[in-house]
Parts: structure tokens; C-alpha cells; sequence
């Protein structure tokens, strides 16, 4: 069996016993803060494990993408120097949402694994926790397992929990005996055992039963409704049941292997470096999934982790003598391989490897820097006699510049150094306890308490796509310290999602008015943020909810906006182009695309061009509900970083634009009135961004602008045609002048030279020129300082000049006391720069440096004549 028939018959399985089929959400959480990256296939479920979302489903079953690039068992280094650790892999699942439990699940698991996939039964064990009688009892009833294979755990091994509070329950995981031959602890004491410490067993499913709330004393409460949540590592699953002894030997790995290989030279099975193969084929797929759901890499969050992960696969590059960019030629194999299951990466594979390039190429300066640092740092140690690289310094290498602990250690021991390894350790441990707090699911107060519940039953029944102005019951609410919260039984306010920002309004009641200054999803609620009453208490549940209709009609102008602007940067840039963000508010829009380079003025012309010819056109949007995967099929697009359910709604304008989309929009363009692109620029690696106005703000900008047109033109004497002309001929005359003026300062420095010798300061038998000159460049210094040298012998100048609160300066030394006396001007004019609070250096000869401690001139001038008094 392939891979992709081991997932799809996974899938059938349990489509055959009513299961609805839920794509994977993306590995970049959009609407979960607490998760740097999807890490498990119920992360989209969290709702209603929660109790505050539901599905039109109770049976779900799929494939999820996921990330786990910290905690316990996933450290980053460990990647690749065994065979089944990965950051990215997929996790089979089915889930029970308050419909079956135990029975159903261990007899469906047993079923699969031994009568469709024909896993010898005497190979394969079952666990279930000390408390968990039902689960032990429901193995043996419904299933053929040797009753002595199925075994007792605590809570370390079969006892799951979400958090350390809320839902949880006890688990029952199957594992396999691959064999004596897989025990990698041979001769070493050990607990060769189901959950040993070696590789002989396995575990290859877990089936999670959570039945429990823990509250905040620690206390177990049964759950009203109880929950399946079941687990199999794809990976692992496909090398057991394709008898590899490797996740890399599958075929879910040896293509891409294969095509490492064609890059860099080298057979896989015959190479020396079989470790830097794994690293870069478990990375590349990593951040091919990652950059395609929406993630860039970058210095903080998850963008830090997918730079470090990035440059460690770089680095291991280096070790297969692969000096240039070379990973982004591997992400069309992942493509190859995995499209068909997850078809988001098919579409934006170029914007994938256009990011991956530009990182790779930015690592390779930063690496070359990373060996000069080293390079000082060793330099440093042996000046002070020191043998041992202090931990933060190797931490330092391995953060910042990409370098493997390894490298660090082959690059200390071939000069006799050693690595501080407890100090790196302790720093490693502090960034492991930062990526953990970021990666735990933890309630907050508010989720878990403070609700006033003044109705029961459903509600946040959005009707706002057709009213603005609804009376409506408030279902619950709480006051926080600054705002009162309040969830309505329908509500005409939109709540953030999608780019598209929350409604605001009133919601008025009796002897009250609430004002509402933001609406958000908690779950599947519709929370309206208000500003706080004193002593708000309603007498009443019924309300009226009105959106202020001037800015939800602008809103919506500006998000069928970005669906036109989509299409036309699409039409006129390519098909590669697709949305990498968006902000929607009744001022402006956002929008942030994949893109390799800069507009040009007439590309944005012509996109401006499209968009306004569409309005002009007052096409009616078509708007309707329909299956995710119709509409896919339809051509609908889906946008990055987005979780869709089994109905989506779909806008439709004519045959220019169809997305995929739950915000407000206009009933036909013409109602957007004209667009115009403010600006349009870089934000990261491949992605661009324009911001554009419409409706009235447009008609502002365009008056704006014609009066800055007029106040030039009054100005410069001229028509609104000879501005440009103008302009342009007082710039030249400004730039002519000023050469002018600057080659007088030369020549009037260079006038003043040997005044300059002749008042020189003896200091040491040393010439000392110490001047600060005012209005001058640092080009002129240098040219000063080169006269000087050429003039007079066994001199040390230093020249300052002060300009936009910062001052520069500039070191000579002649030649002869660069031989006789070893100064260095690129030495010394660093010293003296750390006096002014900044830095610098350059050659023996001149140099330059600057510092933003204006108020310490003084004191940098008496450092420098005091270092060249001690030079003797």
C-alpha cells in the first residue's frame, strides 16, 4: 500500500461508519492565541471539547497537519538523528462529539488495524489506565486480544488532560512489537516494554476518552456530555504497515530524499552525513506547510521557529557541500507527493519556494557573520588565556546565526577550546519553558467563570448579513474590570473574523444604553464588547441591537473591494498571486499578497484601472451556500491561514471573481463608488501589501491631493502641468549648489592642514590632532585626514563633526607608527566611540566611527589623548 491509500482508506473507514469527513485546519492557528502552531488533530475541536461551540456533526474523522517543534518529547535537535522524531507530521483521527464512546471506538480501532490493514494480533498490545475498568472489560468483550496483552498504566501514560483545568479523561493506546532487532539499546540496562525506553514497541493509536472536567482544586467532575478524541501518527503507521524500519524509508520520505540527492550528488543509503538527508527532508516539509497556511519566518512567535528551523536544514546543507540556495528546489517533490491530499500547497508552491529562496540566500550572510563571531569570541578567550566557551556565547551562535551545537564544538575543538555545555543547557531549558507557556492549552478566568446566565438555549444567530437594526434577549453577561461582555440570542453585529473588524453600535434596553465598541468570536459566540455602566444590572432581557449603519455600509464597500483587488493583481500579476492577509474597516483596506518584487507605477495604474472598470459596471454579487468541496471544485478560492466547515458561503462577481467568504458585502460594485490605491510595499520575503480607500474616503484623497497640486503650483509659479517640470529644475539647482558648496569646505579644510600640524599636541613624542569641525561630511573628514598623513609624519589625528544629533568621527594614523608603535586606527576610534555610546572601526590607517551621546564629546577626546599617553 502507498501512503495515500494507507490515509484515504483510513478516512473511508470511517466514513462507512458515519463519520463526516473535515479537512485539515491550517498548522497556523488563526483564531487561537494560545497555539504557536496546530499541534494535534482535536486543536479544531477545542470549542466544543470546551462546551462553547458545536457542529452540525457528531462524527468526524480526518487527517490533520501538524507541528510540534517543542516540549518533552520534540526538541528540534533531536530531528533527524533518529528515525521517527519530526516537526511536521499528520495525525489520523476520529472523533465522538457526545455520540459513541468506548466500544464503538476499541471495536472500530481493533477492526482496522487487524481485519483491513492485517496487523498480526500477536504483535500488538492495548493499554488502558488503572481506574479505567470499562475500557479493560470492552477489550476483552469486543475484540479477539490475548487478555494478557492487554495491560495497566497510571496517570504518566494513559490519563489525558487539555490543560490544568478543563476537560480530560483516561486513554487506551494499542502499540506493536516490531521486533528484538529494533530494540536500539542493546547491552545497556533499560525497560524493554510497551512504553520502554528503546524502539522494539511502539504505540501506534490512542483513543482518548474524556469524561471528566478538572476544576481548579483539582477535582474530577463527569461531564454531561462525553467525548471521543482518538490519535495515529501517520508516519509511523505507514512504516509499520509498509515494513520499513525508517518513517524516512517510506514513501513518504524517499522522494524527497531522492531528489536531495539529485541536488546534491549524494545516494541517501551510501551517504556519510545520513543525518543532514532527514534534517532537510523532515524541515522542507515542514516549512512548505507552514508558509503555505499563511506563516512567514521572522524574529518573534512562530516566525522565529520556522527561521531557526529553515536555517538548521541550511546549515546541514553546508554538510553535503551545498554552499547556495538549494531547499526551495525540493518543495515541488513535496508537492508531488502530498498536493493531492492537501491541494493548498499545489497552489501556492511558488510563493512557498520564493520565500524559502529569499531566507536561504539572507542565511547564507548571516552564517558567514556567525563564523566571524566566532572567530572574535575565540580571539577573546585566547588573549585572556580561557580554554571553555562560555554557555550564553554558544547559545548566542546556535539563536542567532543558525549554528548547530555541533558545528560550534568541531569549530572550538580545532583550537584546543571546549563548550560550556551546562550554561547552554540552561539557556535551552529557559527557551523550552518560553515555547511550552506559548503552546499550552490553558483556560483563562473568563472562559471558566463570571457569566451571569440570564437564558438558556442557543444563541449568537447571526442576522446581520440582512438587518442592522433587531430586537433581540440577551442570553448572558459579565462585567470585567474595564467592559461589560454580552451574548445576544441573535444579533445583527458582525464579530471579527476574516480581516473584516467587528461591528459597532448600541444595545439599548431598559434604563440603559450600552455603546459597543467591538464584536468577537468566543467559540461559536458572538460576544459585543461594551463600554462599562455603573451598576449594570438589567431589568429586562429584551434589547435593541443596532449597528451603526455609516460605518458597516463602508466596511462593506471596502471588502467587496478586496475581492475585485484580489482578482485584478491576479489578472495582471499572475496566477501566483493569493491573499496573505487582510485588515477590512470602514476607512481603508488592507491587503497582503504573495508577490517577488515591487509594483511598478503602471502596474498599479492598471490594477487601479480593473477595479474601477468592475464598480462602473454595477455587477450583482452572487451569493450563496454551498459544499466546501463543490465549491472548490467550482473554483472557489480559499484563502491562507482560513478553517472552513462542510457549508461555506461563496461571493461570486460575474465571472472576474469567486472566494470563498462569510464577511459583509455590498449588493452590487456600483455601490463602492471608485478605489485608489494609496501605497503599495514590502512586508516580508515574498510578500507585498496595498493599502486603498473607496467610496467617500477615495473622493477625500483625490480633493486632498488636488489641493497639494494647487498650493504647488502656487508655489512654483506654475500650472498643474509644469509642476513636475519645476520641480525637478530647483533639485538640480539645489544638487549643483550644494557640490559647490562642498568642494569650498574641501578646499578651505584642505587650506587649513598645516595650521592643523603646526598646532598639534605632543603627546609621547606623537604628534596629536584633535579637531571637531562643524558642517561637514564624513567623506571631507576623511580626505582631511588623508592630507594629514600625506603632510606629517608620526601623527594621530582625530576629527569630529556633530550632524542630526549624533557625532562622527574619523582616526588616521601614520604609516610609520603604524610599524613602530602597532596603533590602529580602526582600534582606537572603536574606543573612543564606546565613550559616546556607539561604535565602530576600519583600517590600520583611517577609520571611522559615530556615537548618540553628543554630551560625552568631551569626555571621548580625553580618553583618546589618555590611551595614546599610555602607548609608549
Amino acid at each position: 500500500m502507498t501512503a495515500n491509500e494507507i490515509r484515504q482508506q483510513f478516512i473511508d473507514f470511517f466514513v462507512s461508519k458515519g463519520h463526516t469527513f473535515v479537512p485539515s485546519a491550517p498548522v497556523v492557528p488563526q483564531d487561537d492565541p494560545t497555539l504557536l502552531f496546530t499541534n494535534a488533530g482535536m486543536n479544531q475541536f477545542k470549542d466544543i471539547f470546551l462546551g462553547k461551540g458545536k457542529r452540525d456533526y457528531t462524527r468526524a474523522v480526518n487527517s490533520q497537519k501538524c507541528i510540534r517543534v517543542s516540549g518533552k518529547h520534540n526538541d528540534l535537535e533531536e530531528v533527524g538523528r533518529d528515525t521517527y522524531h519530526h516537526t511536521f507530521f499528520e495525525m489520523l483521527g476520529n472523533w465522538s462529539f457526545g455520540d459513541y464512546y468506548k466500544e464503538e471506538a476499541i471495536a472500530w480501532a481493533w477492526e482496522l488495524l487487524t481485519k483491513v490493514w492485517k496487523l498480526p494480533k500477536d504483535k500488538l498490545f492495548a493499554t488502558v489506565h488503572h481506574t479505567d475498568d470499562e475500557a479493560a472489560r470492552i477489550w476483552k468483550e469486543v475484540t479477539d486480544i490475548a487478555p494478557d496483552r492487554i495491560l495497566i498504566f497510571g496517570d504518566k501514560d494513559n490519563f489525558w488532560e487539555m490543560g490544568p483545568t478543563g476537560p480530560c479523561g483516561p486513554c487506551s493506546e494499542i502499540h506493536i512489537d516490531l521486533g528484538a532487532e529494533f530494540c536500539n539499546l542493546k547491552g545497556h540496562e533499560h525497560d524493554c516494554g510497551v512504553n520502554g525506553d528503546c524502539g522494539r514497541y511502539i504505540e501506534l493509536w490512542n483513543l482518548v476518552f474524556i469524561q471528566f472536567n478538572r476544576d481548579e482544586q483539582g477535582t474530577l467532575h463527569p461531564l454531561p456530555a462525553r467525548h471521543v478524541d482518538t490519535g495515529a501518527g501517520f508516519e509511523r503507521l505507514v512504516a509499520v504497515l509498509q515494513g520499513k524500519k525508517s518513517n524516512y524509508d517510506t514513501d513518504v520520505f524517499m522522494p524527497i530524499m531522492e531528489k536531495i540527492g539529485e541536488l546534491v550528488g549524494q545516494n541517501y543509503h551510501r551517504s556519510s552525513e545520513q543525518m543532514a538527508f532527514r534534517v532537510i527532508a523532515d524541515h522542507i516539509r515542514m516549512l512548505t506547510f507552514s508558509i503555505a497556511d499563511g506563516g512567514l519566518p521572522s524574529n518573534e512567535g512562530r516566525g522565529y521557529v520556522m527561521r531557526r528551523i529553515l536555517r538548521r536544514a541550511a546549515r546541514y546543507g553546508r554538510k553535503l557541500n551545498m554552499h547556495e540556495p538549494f531547499m526551495y528546489k525540493i518543495v515541488p517533490r513535496v508537492v508531488e507527493i502530498m498536493g493531492d491530499a492537501y491541494p493548498e500547497i499545489k497552489e501556492r508552491m511558488e510563493h512557498v519556494q520564493a520565500v524559502i529562496r529569499a531566507e536561504e540566500e539572507h542565511f547564507n550572510h548571516t552564517l558567514d557573520r556567525g563564523l566571524e563571531i566566532f572567530e572574535k569570541i575565540k580571539n577573546e578567550l585566547k588573549s585572556g588565556k580561557q580554554l571553555v566557551i562560555p554557555g550564553h556565547e554558544v547559545f548566542r551562535l546556535y539563536d542567532t546565526y543558525g549554528f548547530p551545537v555541533d558545528l560550534t564544538r568541531i569549530l572550538a575543538e580545532e583550537h584546543g577550546l571546549t563548550l560550556d555545555m551546562a550554561g547552554f543547557e540552561e539557556m535551552m531549558e529557559a527557551q523550552r519553558q518560553r515555547a511550552r507557556a506559548a503552546s499550552k492549552f490553558v483556560m483563562t478566568e473568563g472562559e471558566q467563570s463570571g457569566w451571569v446566565i440570564l437564558n438558556e438555549g442557543k444563541d449568537s444567530k447571526f442576522v446581520g448579513y440582512e438587518e442592522l437594526a433587531i430586537e433581540t434577549h440577551i442570553m448572558r453577561y459579565r462585567i470585567t474590570e474595564n467592559e461589560i461582555h454580552l451574548v445576544l440570542k441573535e444579533t445583527p453585529f458582525y464579530a471579527e473574523s476574516g480581516g473584516q473588524i467587528g461591528d459597532k453600535g448600541t444595545i439599548s434596553g431598559e434604563g440603559f444604553r450600552l455603546k459597543v465598541t467591538d464584536t468577537q468570536k468566543d467559540g461559536d459566540r458572538i460576544v459585543h464588547i461594551c463600554r462599562p455602566l455603573p451598576d449594570f444590572k438589567p431589568k429586562s432581557d429584551k434589547v435593541l441591537a443596532e449597528v451603526i449603519s455609516s460605518a458597516r455600509r463602508s466596511t462593506q464597500k471596502n471588502h467587496t473591494a478586496t475581492h475585485l483587488l484580489h482578482a485584478a493583481l491576479r489578472t495582471v500579476l499572475g496566477n501566483h498571486v493569493t491573499q496573505a492577509g487582510s485588515l477590512v474597516e470602514p476607512d481603508r483596506l488592507r491587503f497582503d499578497f504573495t508577490h517577488y518584487e515591487r509594483l511598478t507605477s503602471e502596474q498599479v495604474e492598471e490594477i487601479e484601472r480593473i477595479v474601477n472598470r468592475k464598480i462602473q459596471q454595477n455587477i450583482p454579487l452572487e451569493i450563496s451556500l454551498e459544499k466546501f468541496t463543490e465549491a472548490r471544485k467550482k473554483g472557489a478560492m480559499a484563502l491562507f491561514g482560513e478553517k472552513y466547515g462542510d457549508i461555506v458561503r461563496t461571493i461570486r462577481i460575474d465571472d472576474f471573481s469567486f472566494e470563498l467568504c462569510g464577511g459583509t458585502h455590498v449588493k452590487s460594485t456600483g455601490e463602492i463608488g471608485a478605489f485608489i490605491v494609496v501605497y503599495e510595499s514590502g512586508i516580508a520575503a515574498g510578500v507585498r501589501r496595498i493599502e486603498a480607500v473607496t467610496g467617500e474616503k477615495a473622493v477625500e484623497y483625490i480633493q486632498q491631493n488636488k489641493k497639494i497640486v494647487q498650493n504647488l503650483g502656487a508655489l512654483l509659479n506654475a500650472g498643474d502641468r509644469e509642476i513636475l517640470q519645476k520641480a525637478e529644475q530647483l533639485l538640480h539647482e539645489k544638487r549643483r549648489l550644494e557640490k559647490e558648496l562642498a568642494q569650498a569646505k574641501t578646499v578651505s579644510l584642505q587650506a587649513g592642514v598645516d595650521d592643523l600640524i603646526n598646532k598639534a599636541e605632543i603627546i609621547n613624542g606623537i604628534r596629536v590632532i584633535v579637531r571637531e569641525i562643524p558642517n561637514v561630511e564624513t567623506d571631507q573628514l576623511k580626505t582631511l585626514g588623508d592630507s594629514i598623513r600625506e603632510k606629517s609624519p608620526r601623527t594621530v589625528a582625530l576629527l569630529i563633526t556633530e550632524k542630526d544629533q549624533k557625532l562622527n568621527l574619523v582616526c588616521v594614523v601614520s604609516d610609520d607608527l603604524i610599524k613602530e608603535k602597532k596603533l590602529h586606527a580602526g582600534n582606537l576610534v572603536k574606543e573612543v566611540a564606546r565613550q559616546v555610546g556607539g561604535g565602530g572601526g576600519g583600517r590600520p590607517h583611517l577609520a571611522t566611527a559615530g556615537g548618540k551621546q553628543v554630551e560625552n564629546k568631551d569626555k571621548a577626546i580625553r580618553f583618546f589623548k589618555e590611551r595614546l599617553l599610555q602607548n609608549r
